[in-house]
């Protein structure tokens, strides 16, 4: 972490009252700065997953980008709140891979039941609901949360580091070390630690920004960059609300609706608890969060949610909304420089992302590990979310296992109505999600 006496005061500090303090509003922009460029793939991944699902690319990079500025401003200014909010890994999957490749439903449909899906999440986001649901997550389930995704973010970081690839005889083998983007890597990822131990103002910002000098300077580029021009947004209207809602009544639709739900609701509550330095900022969070979900099924992408990366930026300190508005900011940017994102290859982020996640792990000291009825559920989500790819998935079983191992443990005055509703919604969106 930066200097304890900057996060001290910048928690709790209200965000027209950051403007005073020079050094906290630098400190947020530095990290809002680094936040970005953590989840600056997501301008390029995103639009070629939905490619897939029959959106065009060259359209679908405006939304994704176009949705990321609403989430960020909206948490920026409503919630004063450091989590950027983009399009998700997971989410864009089950959208296009689940709903339209599996399901044989147009994009149109799925946009529909994203927008029904927004509809559900802000329903609870803005009733007592919320409350109730966050209230009701055991502790041990929290920290399982914050655990599993820093676990998922160590994963997805060496997979973009090139450190570990799929393997022919086993689920993930080491990478090649002799190739170029791996060992820039490993150079990103030795600055960036030793910057970070030294407790440098903008550590992990500045480990980008020379790991990829040297990888210019070495030739070392990705090449998925896709040619978007400006020119294109003249069409992008052809993607804007274009929802069929004619199989609204339809039972395809209906389960889909719910799994999706389920999805968007818990992995961004998973998140945002499990990212979020001062937890009275969640409520304010998890409510801007629906409202960009349910906007972004207008926007032509798939639903947004908060976005882990956003631990990077909130590792350097970043605290208020200041964090989010500097995102928003660097994605508008973006529009006109996102050929330059080439220069900033996947191997210069890697190494934030990794060093995130293991920072984000150590919330498995908080676990209580003597009482296995506690422990086990946790353990359950911390390692299904990277192995499944999936965060939803993780909560799942985690929600499922949890009051089994309470009633079997003869602990049932520990169990709450709501956690055990928690664990037979998770088990019907396990169902659902097979059937589907």
């Amino acid at each position: 972490m930066e200097t304890k006496s900057t996060e001290t005061s910048a928690d709790n500090m209200r965000f027209l009252e950051v403007l005073k303090h020079k050094e906290i509003l630098r400190n947020e922009i530095i990290a809002g700065i680094t936040g970005f460029f953590a989840i600056s793939y997501i301008i390029i991944v995103n639009p070629m997953i939905l490619k897939d699902a029959g959106i065009p690319a060259d359209l679908s990079v405006f939304a994704t980008i176009f949705s990321s500025i609403i989430g960020c401003l909206i948490t920026g200014f409503y919630a004063n709140s450091p989590v950027i909010l983009t399009p998700g890994m997971g989410v864009n999957a089950f959208f296009t891979y689940t709903l339209v490749v599996n399901m044989g439903l147009s994009w149109q449909t799925a946009v529909a039941i994203a927008t029904v899906s927004g509809v559900i999440y802000m329903a609870i986001a803005f009733t007592k609901m919320n409350d109730i649901l966050s209230e009701a997550i055991p502790s041990s389930l929290k920290h399982g949360i914050t655990a599993g995704i820093g676990l998922f973010l160590v994963e997805i970081g060496l997979e973009k580091a090139g450190l570990i690839v799929a393997g022919k005889t086993s689920l993930i083998v080491l990478g090649d070390l002799t190739q170029p983007a791996a060992l820039l890597a490993l150079f990103g990822l030795v600055i960036s630690l030793v910057l970070y131990l030294r407790r440098v103002k903008g550590s992990f910002f500045i480990g980008i920004i020379i790991t990829s000098i040297v990888g210019v300077l070495f030739g070392i580029k990705d090449s998925d960059t896709p040619s978007v021009v400006l020119r294109n947004l003249v069409n992008y209207h052809e993607i804007v609300g274009k929802g069929d809602f004619s199989q609204i009544l339809s039972t395809p639709f209906i389960l889909a609706t719910f799994s999706m739900t389920m999805i968007l609701v818990f992995e961004s509550m998973g998140l945002v608890q499990g990212i979020l330095p001062e937890q009275r900022k969640f409520k304010k969070t998890f409510q801007g969060s629906s409202v960009t979900t349910f906007l972004s099924s207008f926007l032509g992408t798939s639903p947004t949610v908060a976005a882990a990366e956003s631990a990077s930026g909130i590792e350097l300190g970043g605290r208020t909304g200041w964090m989010t508005i500097t995102a928003a900011v660097m994605f508008g940017l973006s529009l006109f420089f996102i050929p330059l994102l080439e220069y900033v290859p996947q191997a210069a982020i890697a190494p934030v992302i990794i060093i995130t996640g293991a920072l984000m792990m150590g919330a498995i000291g908080n676990i209580e590990i003597g009482d296995f009825t506690e422990w086990f559920p946790a353990f359950l989500i911390i390692v299904l979310i990277p192995l499944t790819n999936s965060i939803s998935t993780g909560l799942a079983f985690g929600f499922v296992c949890y009051p089994i191992l309470k009633l079997a443990g003869g602990q049932r005055r520990q169990l709450s109505l709501p956690i055990c509703v928690l664990g037979i919604l998770f088990l019907l969106d396990l169902i659902f999600s097979t059937l589907l």
